[in-house]
């Protein structure tokens, strides 16, 4: 099965890098007043791409620690149990 799930990342990224290849041109992006930036088309999507799943990932990760904290809040940790010293040959009190 992780040969599979290797395989399938593989080929993907080789997939990923024949179109990234094939659209490697340049892009002007108009920013503001008179300036603008020459930028390489796959570079583009893949700013837009990590762009667009930051705010996700953020409050994904916010809503995992808020859970978080109320599961230690509601569970709060067991107190250590109290040792019992052994009474008799055991304890060496009886030859």
């Amino acid at each position: 099965m992780q040969f599979l799930r290797t395989l399938f990342w593989v080929v993907l990224a080789v997939f990923l890098a024949i179109i990234a290849r094939n659209n490697w041109s340049d892009v002007t992006i108009n920013l503001w007043g008179s300036l603008q930036a020459d930028v390489k088309l796959p570079l583009l999507v893949l700013i837009a791409a990590l762009l667009g799943f930051l705010p996700t990932f953020l409050w994904l990760r916010a809503r995992l620690w808020r859970l978080k904290r109320r599961i230690a809040i509601a569970n709060p940790p067991a107190a250590p149990a109290a040792v019992i010293e052994p009474v008799g040959a055991d304890a060496g009190l009886i030859p």
